[in-house]
């Protein structure tokens, strides 16, 4: 039987890490194969090393005759050799092959200046150019050339035949750059006119405009400049592209301090440019104003600004009324800003900015909103009256602003809805220009077209302050007949009444109003029915009384017969007359005593008309606020009976929707249970009775335990362990009596 050996798992004393292992197994390697150099010892040997090369060479060019790797390879080697016809020979074989490879090219001249074949290398470069004249290496490599050899004449040969093919502006830079380092700064001026003429574009006129300054030439400079601004015209959109050209012109004048005329520029360029289209130069002009101008041009700066942002948000959605109501206070602001300054040419200036708002509000109200809803309107209206209280207040053109509100009122759907706010602007600026008629036509035209509540008081405001008495009558009148269910229009009708002392009229409109049938809230014209005798009445509650008397039996609310009772108890104050001898002093008022009494019978009377109607809530409150009354003055006796009638509250059973016993609280009134039950009411009276003792009884028990706790002095303890014995005597006669009339 074999025993199997256990293999030892135990660390080894040397441990290898893994970089350890990495780098043995890089050390130990064996280095790839190199090809055995060849030593040649004779010209045969040479020759025959040649003759095997060549073979090698054509093969492989004759197999792929396309690669010109293979044929730049052949003829480098053929270089390196020493034999530079073979190598012409095969880079003219590979020309033939691709005569339009930049690579190819590029190595054949290459080889030729290295092997200081200079001649040969401008042939070639001639001959490239001519057959590639796009490719601007080739061009830059025979440039760099003839300069290298100080060949600058030829140099410029090449450029010139180069500019002939209208390259970009990196060659023309190039042709500057280098007449300006032989310091042939007229031919380089020279070819800046010609660059212009080949690519009028902003950055070329100031690059050259530059030139000129650094040159020394600001004359020059700034007529390189007037004629940009001569070749792009007045046309927006070539300004627009010239942005650049007046920025670069501005920037040039503040340089040589001339910041009048840089002023100038920005604004010949702001004036012709659309606002949205111009934050680029807009943001220069901000700069230069704020290095260079004062406080009021930097606001002007500031302000076109604005403008830029607002039109850039008009442009996006046009019917933004808030950015237009911003755009219209932003012009405002201007013109009063330069009506404080006076500054300018006086009142051309000042013109200017009133057109400018008027353009404002004229493209702003040109933007009707889409849908007839109302919501859709409210901001559009705000603009129409903005507008008309500007042409009033700052422009005094009140024949323009009777315009605007004829516009506004044309452009409103008034079948569908109207604008109290706007017809009573309207008629508030005929007032104002005392052209009371055309205001009164174009409040009677509102209520006639659309009538609403709000134009009625409105009218009836406008004929108050006028104090047309009865104008104002007549317009409650039509009132009245639109909407005769509103209680506040009779309410304020009768307010008019009373204050013109006209108690008769106000009395019969009235009455006129509480006969209607279907009037809103009819309490608050009771109310203010009742309040009007009462004020008018001089302490007198007859007529009062009558009110009262057809209230409740029209309603026979709760509240009705509280606030009947509570006037009957209460006193009346009455002011006193005044004379005229007595004006300085100050008489008090006279003070009409209640009737307690006949409040108590209104109390009695209303708890028993609820009672025959059934109404326990109205009941309880009734009683409730009766109690309340009493308590504040009444005598002990009637405040006793209140109470003795006050329900109290138990559970009863009933059937819900789905047919299952439910239990519900339920206000239960001694006078209903002593008619419908007397022996269980005189049970219930005394089991009421017996729950009040024993609830005494608990509570002088508890006053007692606690006493004793206290472990009081041996005499005071006696008398009140006397008092608790007899209290529990009284207290079990108490239970006998109650157990011998349940047994009864």
């Amino acid at each position: 039987m074999t025993v199997r050996r256990i293999k030892n798992r135990a660390p080894a004393a040397i441990q290898i890490t893994a970089e350890q292992l990495l780098r043995e197994a890089q050390e130990r390697q064996e280095s790839s194969f190199k090809a055995p150099r060849q030593r040649v010892e004779d010209f045969e040997e040479l020759h025959e090393y040649r003759g095997r090369k060549r073979k090698e060479f054509e093969e492989r060019v004759r197999r792929t005759r396309g690669s010109l790797k293979e044929w730049q390879q052949y003829a480098n080697w053929e270089a390196s050799q020493g034999q530079f016809d073979r190598s012409r020979s095969v880079f003219e074989r590979a020309l033939d092959v691709d005569a339009r490879s930049v690579p190819l090219w590029m190595s054949y001249t290459e080889m030729e200046l290295k092997n200081r074949n200079i001649q040969h290398a401008r042939n070639l470069y001639d001959r490239a150019v001519t057959l590639l004249p796009r490719i601007d290496n080739l061009w830059y490599k025979y440039v760099y050339l003839e300069e290298l050899l100080q060949n600058v004449p030829g140099a410029r040969q090449v450029f010139e035949r180069w500019m002939k093919w209208e390259p970009d502006d990196k060659a023309w830079q190039a042709y500057i750059k280098m007449e300006e380092r032989y310091n042939e700064l007229d031919r380089a001026s020279a070819i800046y006119e010609r660059w212009i003429a080949v690519r009028p574009e902003p950055r070329v006129w100031i690059k050259w405009a530059k030139f000129e300054e650094e040159r020394g030439r600001l004359d020059k400079a700034r007529e390189v400049f007037q004629t940009a601004v001569e070749f792009f015209g007045d046309d927006a959109e070539q300004i627009e592209k010239a942005q650049a050209v007046f920025a670069g012109f501005a920037k040039m004048e503040v340089r040589a301090k001339e910041y009048e005329r840089a002023r100038v520029i920005f604004k010949f360029a702001l004036e012709r440019l659309p606002r949205s289209k111009s934050s680029t130069l807009y943001a220069a002009y901000t700069k230069f104003e704020k290095q260079h101008g004062t406080r009021s041009s930097i606001e002007t700066t500031l302000l076109g600004k604005r403008r830029i942002q607002y039109e850039d948000e008009i442009s996006h959605n046009p019917s933004n009324y808030d950015v237009w109501f911003d755009y219209a206070r932003l012009e405002e602001s201007a013109l009063a800003s330069l009506r404080e300054e006076g500054e300018g040419d006086g009142e051309g200036e000042e013109e200017k900015a009133i057109t400018r708002v008027r353009e404002v509000y004229e493209r702003a109200v040109a933007n009707v909103p889409p849908g007839a809803e109302k919501r859709l309107w409210r901001r559009y209206i705000f603009l129409w009256l903005d507008y008309a209280l500007f042409e009033e207040i700052e422009t005094k053109d009140y024949e323009r602003t009777r315009e605007i509100y004829k516009a506004a009122l044309g452009v409103v759907p008034h079948k569908q809805f109207t604008f109290a706010k706007l017809w009573l602007n309207f008629a508030k600026f005929e007032v104002r220009r005392l052209n009371l008629p055309a205001a009164r036509k174009i409040l009677g035209t509102s209520i006639g077209m659309c009538p609403k509540e709000k134009l009625f008081k409105g009218y009836i405001q406008l004929e108050l302050d006028l104090r047309e008495f009865d104008n104002v009558r007549q317009i409650y009148h039509k009132l009245l007949t639109f909407n005769p269910a509103n209680p506040q229009s009779w309410l304020a009708y009768t307010t008019l009444e009373t204050q013109l002392s006209d108690i008769t009229r106000a009395r019969a409109i009235f009455e006129l109003g509480i006969s209607q049938p279907l009037l809103e809230m009819p309490e608050l014209l009771w109310k203010g029915y009742i309040d009007f005798e009462v004020e008018v009445g001089e302490g007198e509650r007859e007529r009062v009384r009558a009110l009262y008397e057809r209230l409740v039996r029209q309603s026979g609310h709760w509240k009705v017969w509280v606030a009947w009772a509570l006037f009957e108890g209460n006193e009346i104050r009455v002011a006193a007359d005044e004379d005229e001898e007595d004006e300085e002093e100050e008489k008090e008022d006279i003070v009409k005593p209640g009737d307690r009494e006949l409040a108590r019978s209104v109390f009695r009377r209303g708890y028993q008309d609820l009672k025959s109607r059934q109404e326990n809530d109205g009941r309880r409150f009734l009683l409730d606020a009766w109690l309340n009354w009493e308590k504040d003055g009444g005598e002990e006796v009637e405040i006793k009976n209140v109470q003795a009638m006050m329900p109290w509250k138990t559970e009863k059973l009933r059937d819900d929707e789905y047919g299952q016993k439910e239990t519900y609280s339920a206000w239960v009134f001694p006078d209903d249970e002593r008619e419908n039950n007397t022996m269980a009411f005189k049970f219930l009276q005394r089991a009421h009775a017996w729950k009040k003792s024993q609830a005494e009884k608990k509570m002088d028990v508890d006053v007692g335990g606690s006493a004793n706790d206290d472990r009081m002095d041996e005499d005071e303890d006696k008398p009140r362990r006397e008092e608790n014995s007899r209290r529990r005597t009284e207290s079990e006669r108490d239970e006998e009596s109650s157990s011998a009339s349940d047994g009864e």
